[in-house]
């Protein structure tokens, strides 16, 4: 531009031009000008600046605020934040662009000013030359702003805008608790349309809490209290909203500490204290005391002199020192002093004087709120309960009482500040530990309505990491007392994971002294621990499409939560213990699967089950869990996988009494070898003895009977040594291997019952209806098909009720039915148990009817043989079909070594129990046995001398010894058979009754 005598005429248009500044010879000019259009024209003519200017119309500032749709994200409050700076960019840039069609609009004047809560309020500032927006014009922008800004993914509607700035409403600078406020609404003449009031976006109506003044300009609130804090605004309706707002605060309800309101004092010359605390108003005490004091640290004492000439009560009041609140109720603290004439071992001259055994309360220390009891105990009073709370956790505590959203984060800073600075303190007291989860249970509620970002969650969980420190172990332990019924400790897991739902979606993580948060968006996820002492690895397979995932770890919320599972919801479960890490998940998207490989922490501890909390049971629950090894490489490595198909909170419960007992190793074994011995020898025997002792249908049936009880528990301890084969092989058991085994230990021992059944049944029949008659083929019909069938029915029924959920067989220690989940072991129970009780019924009934019989008899003998046969049926029926199965069901609930013990030693020698009393003690087996063995003893010898004759006598004495053997042979036989017979006429339940 220099050099040339041409002129160069620059034109441009501003608010306030500041200066000048041209490169050849041109002084700086500054020009001030109110907040005006100016049209300003340069000209630069033959080295000299000429400039010329014209005022047009007068730039308005309106302050605009659009509404979006959209949980209020308390990143939004930080403007270095990235998520603030895209939004605030593209609504920006959607204003400008749309706005260009209002002929008032000032272009380039668009500034994004913040976002505050009530979904997503964005506040923004336009320049225009007309002082409002309500017109067709910015109606329509609006509109297409709306449009623009909802393909971009903000939704917004056309509505959702308003002319809106902050303003003072309130009539005053401080509201206190009980006082009437007035708020008055300032709106231009030139805003016209219908006035309306709102709270925290809620429609306020006239009633006897609100009332409105000239022309509904003023509003009055009655009695206010903390609760009637939040935004309030005025609005006149048009076609662009007109609002004016103001957050109102309710100053805190004044908390005057005295103590207690009474003490007595011993009417003696002494000089007593009366301390009155409250930190955030200044007090005063009236009357004045005898000796002036002054206020230190919010306190303030009055000191008393009692004379013994004197004994008369005083009263004292403690009050706010502002006048106006004095006469409120929440103003003033009275305490009396009353002097009595007696002697009192007691002396303190701030409590007050009292005897042995007395009890009183005092305030606690300065900084803590509660109460401290004391007892007069050889002389002086001695705390013997304490009730003190951190009076800055207990100011945070009625803040969240009355929690705004957008308070948050800075609630949830102070509080995560105070914790950590006094955590000595908090972790040894359970009920300041008690009150911080209220607090952060009252927090994460509060949150729903919002999202969170890292910064709050970051603070939230540095709270929760010295409340579950193992500082805080004792002050736990006392919290999950059986007898307590808050369940602080649930409540914690339950912010946590409720928390945890409104997280700001994004790529972080946090990581304090025991836990680990990992936030990501993808469509899987592998992870291992980085925590000390963890390398607890979480698996996500694969996810339809990218989403937020969560995952929370902690290694020390073992100390916290309590060990209750389903199967003992009621209290503690002592036979369990939390043996891993627990760990948080939380996916946006329903997975299928996810598996958890968990480090055990105590290793002597056995019995792993995957578990989850269940919220709706208030208990750990292993429902859509199963534990499987560890393996990597081909070895195991001494953590426990769990593998869910939900989402949730998972852990590992182990217990530290293991069915593995070396003594009941080995007694099970050496038991079981010894019954399969015994059954494979009663077989036998019956092998031997089965003609000469089933020449009756009784006889006959109950040596069926033995048998296939013989056979039945035979077969089923084979699978049950096979089970064990397989439990050894594998912990957790494996579904496949076990669940056929599992079937036919099922079918078999059902078998075993059913046939003690159909003895019992034929005894009664045999024994109670004589004069009825049935055929051996009908009866072995019947008794096959209860023997059997029945076994076979329930076994069936109980394979295709529980197989499908993968619930049929036991998960940890052993191969057998089910019970925690499916309760598939009922099947087993109840028809055992059921059995033993009609069996004792049919016992009872027999014997009753034998003794009745036996006082009709004529002769002694025949009574003495109905006690001895009834001494039988006791001996053999209580240890074979009660004391085992009695031991058993307590097995399943105790975990008393001794009812172990007991169990595995009747349960392992039922075999042997069968062939005693079952074969062995019967007389009538004896004798057959015995003549089976003379007979043979006899052809031996027979034998021997034929041989020895030589041949010149084998025609002749030959011939004579088998006539002779013939001979003995159906001599022996008819003796068998008389023997047999005659006892079986004698007494028909006699050898039935061996069963």
């Amino acid at each position: 531009m220099a050099g040339q005598d041409t002129g160069h005429i620059l034109k441009f248009s501003t608010g306030i031009i500041m200066a000048f500044l041209l490169t050849h010879e041109c002084a700086v000019e500054t020009f001030d000008f109110p907040e005006t259009s100016i049209d300003t024209e340069l000209s630069y003519i033959d080295g000299q600046l000429h400039h010329r200017i014209r005022r047009s119309a007068v730039l308005f500032t309106v302050k605009m605020s659009m509404r979006i749709e959209e949980d209020f994200d308390t990143s939004l409050n930080d403007p270095t934040n990235e998520k603030y700076q895209r939004y605030a960019k593209e609504i920006q840039s959607a204003v400008e662009d749309k706005y260009q069609t209002v002929s008032t609009f000032k272009k380039g004047s668009v500034k994004v000013t913040g976002f505050r809560p009530g979904s997503i309020i964005a506040d923004y500032e336009i320049k225009t030359t007309t002082n409002s927006p309500s017109n067709s014009e910015f109606v329509e922008a609006n509109n297409k702003v709306a449009n623009t800004l909802t393909s971009m993914g903000f939704p917004v509607a056309g509505n959702a805008f308003a002319e809106s700035e902050q303003a003072t409403l309130s009539t005053a600078t401080k509201w206190y608790p009980l006082q009437d406020m007035t708020l008055k609404c300032k709106i231009p003449d030139s805003v016209v349309g219908e006035m309306s009031w709102t709270v925290n976006d809620q429609v306020i109506v006239q009633n006897r809490k609100y009332s409105f003044s000239e022309g509904g300009t003023i509003l009055t609130v009655k009695s206010v209290t903390e609760k009637d804090k939040g935004r309030y605004a005025c609005k006149k309706a048009r076609a662009i909203p007109y609002i004016q707002w103001q957050d109102i605060d309710i100053e805190p309800l004044p908390n005057i500490i005295v103590g207690k309101n009474e003490r007595q004092f011993q009417c003696m010359d002494q000089t007593v204290e009366l301390t009155c605390c409250e930190t955030k108003y200044d007090v005063e005490w009236s009357p004045p005391g005898d000796e002036p004091t002054l206020p230190v640290k919010g306190c303030i004492t009055l000191k008393h002199n009692i004379r013994s000439a004197d004994c008369s009560s005083k009263t004292f009041t403690c009050q706010l020192k502002i006048s106006e609140l004095q006469r409120l109720s929440y103003a003033q603290r009275t305490v009396i002093i009353n002097k009595v004439n007696q002697v009192m071992t007691c002396k303190n001259d701030t409590l007050g004087d009292g005897k042995e055994g007395e009890v009183l309360t005092g305030p606690c220390e300065k900084g803590k709120e509660g109460t401290i009891t004391y007892q007069c105990t050889l002389g002086s009073w001695r705390e013997i309960n304490r009730d003190c709370i951190l009076q800055v956790i207990k100011d945070i505590e009625k803040q969240v009482e009355v929690l705004a959203p957008q308070d948050i984060p800075k609630v949830v800073a102070q509080l995560s500040t105070a914790t950590v600075q006094n955590n000595q303190e908090i972790t040894q007291s359970s009920v300041t530990v008690q009150t911080i989860v209220e607090i952060l249970v009252k927090i994460a509620g509060t949150a729903q309505t919002i999202i969170i970002d890292e910064s709050v969650m970051k603070s939230f969980l540095q709270t929760v990491d010295i409340l579950v420190s193992d500082l805080a172990i004792n002050s736990w332990n006392n919290l999950n007392n059986n007898s307590r019924t808050d369940d602080t400790s649930t409540a914690l897991l339950t912010a946590i994971e409720s928390i945890s739902d409104r997280l700001t979606d994004g790529n972080f993580t946090i990581n304090e002294k025991s836990i680990e948060l990992n936030r990501t968006v993808a469509d899987r996820y592998s992870g291992i621990s980085n925590l000390p002492n963890s390398s607890t690895e979480i698996l996500i397979p694969q996810i339809s499409k990218p989403t937020p995932i969560t995952i929370i770890v902690f290694t020390t919320l073992d100390n916290v939560l309590p060990t209750r599972d389903t199967s003992n919801k009621n209290d503690n479960n002592t036979d369990v213990r939390i043996n891993g890490d627990v760990v948080v998940v939380k996916v946006n998207q329903k997975i299928n699967s996810i598996s958890f490989a968990f480090d055990i922490t105590n290793q002597s501890l056995g019995n792993p089950q995957c578990v989850f909390w269940n919220f709706k049971l208030d208990a750990w629950d292993s429902t859509g869990c199963e534990v499987k090894p560890y393996i990597r490489k081909g070895n195991e490595t001494g953590k426990i996988t769990c593998e869910c198909d939900h989402t949730t909170s998972f852990s590992i419960l182990m217990s530290p009494f293991s069915l593995y007992h070396k003594a009941l190793a080995y007694i099970t074994y050496i038991g079981v070898a010894i019954s399969m011995a015994s059954l494979i020898l009663c077989l036998i025997i019956e092998i031997i003895v089965w003609k000469s002792m089933t020449r009756n249908d009784t006889s006959y049936m109950r040596h069926v009977s033995i048998v296939n009880i013989a056979v039945s528990l035979l077969i089923a301890n084979i699978c049950f040594i096979i089970g064990a084969a397989i439990t050894e092989q594998e912990q957790p058991t494996s579904v496949g291997r076990c669940s056929p085994v599992v079937f036919f230990m099922h079918f078999f021992y059902l078998a075993l019952f059913f046939w003690m059944l159909i003895s019992a049944l034929f005894l009664f029949y045999h024994t109670v209806m004589v004069l009825s008659q049935m055929s051996r083929a009908k009866m072995m019909a019947i008794a096959f098909i209860v023997g059997y069938g029945a076994p076979l029915l329930i076994a069936v029924i109980t394979v295709a009720s529980t197989a499908g959920s993968q619930n049929y067989v036991t998960k940890q220690d052993a191969c057998w039915l089910n019970w925690l989940e499916s309760k598939a072991l009922l099947a087993f129970v109840i028809p055992a148990l059921t059995i033993v009780a009609i069996n004792l019924v049919v016992l009872i009934v027999v014997l009753c009817k034998m003794l009745r019989r036996g006082v009709g008899a004529a002769t002694q003998p025949d009574k003495k043989h109905a006690l001895v046969v009834t001494a039988r049926c006791v001996a053999i029926l209580t240890p074979i079909f009660g004391l085992t199965w009695g031991f058993g069901i307590g097995a399943m609930f105790s975990r008393d070594l001794g009812v172990h013990m007991v169990f595995t030693i009747l349960n392992s020698l039922q075999g042997f129990f069968i062939l005693v009393f079952g074969t062995l003690l019967d007389s009538k087996i004896r004798e057959a046995l015995g003549g089976r063995l003379s007979l043979r003893n006899l052809t031996s010898s027979i034998h021997t001398r034929s041989t020895s004759a030589g041949p010149s006598s084998s025609s002749g004495l030959g011939f004579f010894h088998q006539r002779m053997h013939r001979r003995n042979v159906n001599n022996l036989s008819r003796a068998s058979f008389f023997s047999t017979a005659s006892s079986d006429c004698s007494s028909g339940s006699d050898t039935f009754m061996n069963a």
